[in-house]
């Protein structure tokens, strides 16, 4: 088909206008140098160089021309100060050429002593260097994004990698560094982006009507695309709880040995234990890596009628508490309590029934318990405490499987998909075809800030490609 198209390109060529001009305002020419490990004693410390100017390095604190350097390669040098050419530390210093570097840029490394000294004294002479300016936090990641080094769900991963405490956590991580999210939204957006160059190509023939067949094509991908991103949404319940940490509230009547429970699974002291009724009256938290989960353990009041005022809080607080958790620990005295003293509290399939103190039971007591689905511990002597974690273990096991191969891991992604579903079922091509052609316009920015990528160059070659021969 051959054709022309000028006005419905306007709003494209706007925005990447607005792209452009926040590019220059959110990156200068100066060359950046941070320290990229912790300040503190240590053995290494690291900083990193990266700008157009990143070179300069050589000739203002070494004794290296910058020809004897090759790139990717590492050498033993002495760093000097810039003023007075006295050896600050020995150092192995290795050089990348751009863009091959993790910014894309002309990029230096630095491996120092971890002293503070060696780094307050490198840092120092940097900074007299011409161009060189201290990075802001995450700049160097910036850099790498706006020279195409990765994209915005890759330095979330990274983000998370750096910020993980367990290895569910790094492994989560790694795979969004991969691109696996990438590889999902691009896929919509690319789609999205080939259906808006179909209904861009129509804009300037208003007088043709669109085939019925191209018609049907349209709104039945839109459709399929819907029922995709609703589907991934919907499976994805656990993407913030890998970062923050599962919910578990040990909950139980007064003296049931809650705390005690607490404080043996965290191998810690963390709530104080006690013989008198009401000693629990807020909240007690503690974090603990449950074979690679982040599990927050909660140590709530004992669940009894109480005319103490402040232990009335606590109690309102623990039933709130139990109320949205992610999973339960009903925790009663296997001696003087029946589990059924738990039945108003059992809202949805997430709870396990622990009866404490069996140590102190005859036989036939732990078959009747067990019979009713009860797991039998003794937390003060620290038997069969692995059941519980083997259980807690199972239940967030098969949560993070239901939707580990794409996890929602921001926020903001949902948002942002969200967002997307909202303009997508506003399309159809029963209203004026400028009209459906932004529906999908908005729908495939709202995808775009997930990744950083926007569809003006797309759209382009998609409708110019379609040009006749010599057009």
């Amino acid at each position: 088909m051959c054709h022309k198209n000028g006005k419905s390109l306007s709003a494209s060529l706007k925005n990447a206008f607005i792209l452009i001009l926040g590019f220059l305002i959110k990156m200068d020419n100066k060359t950046i140098y941070a320290l990229s490990t912790v300040f503190g004693k240590s053995g290494v410390a690291v900083f990193r160089i990266s700008g157009k100017s990143a070179f300069k390095f050589f000739e203002a604190m070494t004794n290296f021309k910058l020809a004897e350097i090759e790139s990717r390669k590492m050498y033993f040098m002495p760093v000097l100060d810039i003023d007075s050419r006295e050896t600050l530390d020995k150092c192995l210093v290795v050089a990348f050429k751009a863009p091959y570097s993790f910014t894309g840029e002309d990029t230096v490394e630095i491996n120092c002593h971890g002293s503070k000294a060696v780094i307050r004294s490198i840092s120092d002479s940097l900074s007299k260097i011409a161009d060189f300016r201290l990075a802001e936090a995450g700049e160097f990641s910036r850099r790498s994004f706006y020279n195409g080094k990765m994209d915005l769900t890759e330095a979330d991963g990274l983000a998370d990698l750096i910020d993980a405490e367990t290895r569910l956590q790094q492994e989560v991580a790694l795979k969004q560094m991969g691109g696996t999210l990438f590889n999902l939204y691009e896929n919509w957006r690319e789609r999205l982006v080939s259906l808006l160059s179909y209904v861009e190509a129509y804009i300037d023939f208003p007088e043709e009507d669109i085939p019925q067949d191209t018609v049907f094509k349209l709104e039945n991908n839109v459709f399929k695309i819907i029922k995709e991103i609703e589907e991934h949404i919907q499976v994805n319940k656990v993407e913030e709880r890998l970062r923050d940490g599962f919910q578990v509230v040990i909950a139980g009547p007064t003296n049931a040995g809650k705390s005690s429970l607490i404080n043996t699974i965290v191998k810690r002291n963390v709530a104080i234990v006690s013989d008198i009724a009401g000693t629990t009256r807020d909240v007690i938290e503690a974090y603990v890596d449950i074979k690679g989960f982040p599990v927050v353990f909660s140590d709530t009041a004992g669940l009894r009628e109480s005319e103490d005022s402040i232990e009335k809080i606590g109690i309102d607080l623990a039933r709130q508490k139990i109320a949205d958790a992610d999973f339960n620990i009903f925790l009663f005295d296997a001696e003087n309590t029946e589990p059924e003293v738990f039945k108003d509290y059992i809202f949805k399939n997430n709870y396990l029934l622990v009866a404490n103190k069996c140590d102190k039971l005859s036989a036939d007591r732990r078959a009747e318990l067990v019979e009713k689905g009860c797991v039998l511990i003794s937390a003060k002597h620290n038997e069969n405490i692995e059941a519980i974690t083997d259980a807690l273990h199972k239940y967030f096991n098969d949560m993070y499987s239901a939707s580990s191969a794409h996890l929602i891991t921001r926020q903001r992604y949902k948002e942002a998909l969200k967002e997307c579903l909202d303009n997508l079922k506003r399309f159809n091509l029963s209203k004026e075809i400028e009209l459906s052609a932004e529906d999908l316009r908005l729908a495939c920015r709202a995808i775009g800030k997930i990744t950083g990528r926007v569809e003006v160059d797309e759209i382009l070659d998609k409708i110019f490609s379609s040009f006749c021969i010599g057009k």
